[in-house]
C-alpha cells in the first residue's frame, strides 16, 4: 500500500523539494536542468534507477507559493496533484515533507497537519526559537515529527560509526561548513553529536572571523565547529584521538538524503520515532545556544534553555 506524502517548498537556494521528490519517486531527465537545478540533475543522473524509491512512500502531492514552480516540480518528479494550498492537502495525504529550510516559517505549515495526526517531516534547522521548541516538544515524543540534516546518515561517517573506538580518548573533533552557522551549523551538529555518546552541556564563541562555536559535552569532549560563510563548498569532519587521527570528506547528497527519508518512512510505519527526541532537542538548543553565545560573547549552558 502506497504511503501518500505530500512535499511543501520552496526555500531560497534550496532545491530539497526536487531531490526528495526525485528520489523517492524518480524524475523526468530534463526537468531538473530546466528548473535551474543542474548540481542536483547531475548527482541524481549517476545513481542507477534501481536507487529510487524508497520502501512504499510515495509523493503524490505538491505545493510550493509559486505556481510554476509547482508545475515544474510536478512534471520533474512525476507528481500528480500540485495544489493552491497546504491545507488542500489534508485529508488526502499520509505524511507531510516541508522541504524547506527557512525555520521561521516551519511551526506555521506544519501545525495543522501535526493537530490532524498526520506523521510530518521538516527540514533542517527545525526551529531557531525556544518556544518554538516546546511546541513541537510532543510530537517529536509522539512519533509524528521527525527534523534533521541529513547528514547525520551520511555514508562517509559510517566507519565512525562503527569503529569510533579506534580513536581511543576522543581529544578534539572539528566541523567545517560553508555559509553561516543558523542555516547550515545543523549539518554537522546533526552529524557530529549522532557519533558521540555525550550529550552537549555549553557553547562559547571563537574569537575568529567567521562563526565558530566550542561545544563542550557531559564527558568534556571539545568539538569546535566552524561555519566559514561564502566559500567554496566544504562539508568536513575531523576526529582527533590518543591512537588515530582521521579525516572525512561529506559529499554524497544522494545517500543520505535517502537514508534519511527510508528512516521518516520507518517513523511513519511504526509510529515510533526514528531519531531519539532528545537529540533532536540537544542539536537544536545548541543551535540556538551557539547563535546566543556569539552574539552576546559569553559561554551558555544548554540548561539555561
Amino acid at each position: 500500500m502506497v504511503i501518500r506524502a505530500g512535499i511543501i517548498g520552496l526555500s531560497s537556494g534550496n532545491g530539497h523539494p526536487f531531490s526528495f521528490s526525485a528520489i523517492l519517486n524518480g524524475y523526468a531527465g530534463s526537468g531538473l536542468v530546466e528548473a535551474g537545478w543542474q548540481g542536483i540533475h547531475d548527482y541524481l543522473s549517476r545513481r542507477h534507477p534501481a536507487d529510487f524509491g524508497v520502501a512504499d512512500l510515495r509523493v503524490t502531492h505538491a505545493w510550493t507559493q509559486d505556481e510554476g514552480i509547482t508545475r515544474a516540480l510536478c512534471h520533474t518528479a512525476s507528481i500528480a496533484h500540485g495544489v493552491s494550498s497546504p491545507e488542500a492537502m489534508l485529508g488526502e495525504i499520509d505524511a507531510l515533507i516541508i522541504a524547506r529550510d527557512d525555520a521561521e516559517i516551519h511551526l506555521h505549515l506544519a501545525r495543522p497537519f501535526l493537530e490532524a495526526g498526520v506523521p510530518v517531516f521538516i527540514d533542517k534547522p527545525l526551529t531557531l526559537d525556544r518556544d518554538e521548541l516546546e511546541v513541537f516538544s510532543p510530537y517529536l515524543d509522539s512519533g509524528r515529527l521527525m527534523s534533521c540534516s541529513a547528514m547525520r546518515y551520511a555514508v562517509e561517517l559510517d566507519e565512525l560509526r562503527y569503529r569510533l573506538n579506534d580513536h581511543g580518548r576522543i581529544t578534539l573533533v572539528r566541523g567545517t561548513v560553508i555559509n553561516g552557522w543558523e542555516k547550515y551549523g545543523i549539518h554537522l551538529l546533526e552529524a557530529i553529536l549522532s557519533l558521540l555518546p555525550s550529550r552537549p552541556i555549553s557553547v562559547e564563541p571563537v574569537n575568529v572571523n567567521h562563526d565558530s562555536v566550542l561545544i563542550r559535552l557531559a564527558d568534556d569532549t571539545p568539538i569546535i565547529i566552524d561555519a566559514l560563510g561564502d566559500s567554496p563548498a566544504v562539508f568536513e569532519v575531523d576526529v582527533l584521538g590518543r591512537k588515530k587521527v582521521s579525516h572525512h570528506v561529506i559529499s554524497d547528497n544522494f545517500s543520505m538524503f535517502r537514508r534519511a527519508l527510508w528512516e521518516f518512512t520507518r517513523m511513519v510505519h511504526t509510529g515510533a520515532p526514528s531519531i531519539a527526541p532528545e537529540d533532536t532537542r540537544d542539536a537544536i538548543r545548541t543551535l540556538i545556544a551557539g547563535s546566543l553565545a556569539m552574539r552576546e560573547q559569553r559561554r551558555l549552558y544548554l540548561d539555561a534553555l
